[in-house]
């Protein structure tokens, strides 16, 4: 249990890509971490583009990011939905500030971008927000999985192995 007394957040919101929410809840909580849903406040369940329910531990406004070891944003159009609330960008943004380890993949890299963490960093993300990421600052490149420092992206649901295996890597130190 390479991840035992970790504590991740998965933030979520509507439209969220069910497989990149789901691989890393589940890996996360194969390694051992407590893995906690956060979602903005604005339901106590979500649906992916599928429709796949999930349901939230809590919502953003009610936690710190002194009480976690990281963050995994999944894809989807969830992120767009998410940055609409200060809460959970400032969880982000917080997290990433206290050096801890902000993983983002697909779409997620909009709440990277609205955390105000991209700047002069290096990181991938879906193409299709490549110049959102660009014009925010960010050093994009096509590849797998980008780990520069404390932030993890990778670009699609393809990526996850690759996403994951850096993911916990991370958390680990």
């Amino acid at each position: 249990m390479e991840l035992e007394g970790k504590k991740v957040v998965i933030p979520v919101e509507t439209l969220y890509n069910e497989f990149e929410f789901w691989y890393p809840y589940y890996r996360l909580k194969e390694a051992g971490a407590e893995v906690v849903v956060v979602g903005s406040g604005s339901a106590q369940e979500y649906t992916a583009k599928s429709g796949l329910p999930v349901k939230v531990d809590t919502s953003a406004d009610q936690i710190s990011a002194a009480d976690f070891d990281g963050i995994v944003i999944p894809g989807g159009y969830a992120p767009d939905h998410m940055r609409r609330y200060p809460s959970m960008v400032n969880l982000v943004k917080d997290i990433f500030e206290q050096g801890k380890v902000v993983a983002a993949i697909c779409h997620a890299g909009w709440m990277l971008a609205s955390a105000d963490i991209v700047k002069g960093r290096k990181l991938t993300s879906f193409f299709a927000i490549k110049d959102d990421l660009i014009h925010a600052g960010a050093n994009w490149v096509d590849e797998e999985v980008v780990v520069d420092g404390n932030l993890v992206t990778s670009r699609k649901p393809d990526d996850l192995p690759a996403f994951m295996r850096a993911v916990i890597s991370s958390l680990q130190g």
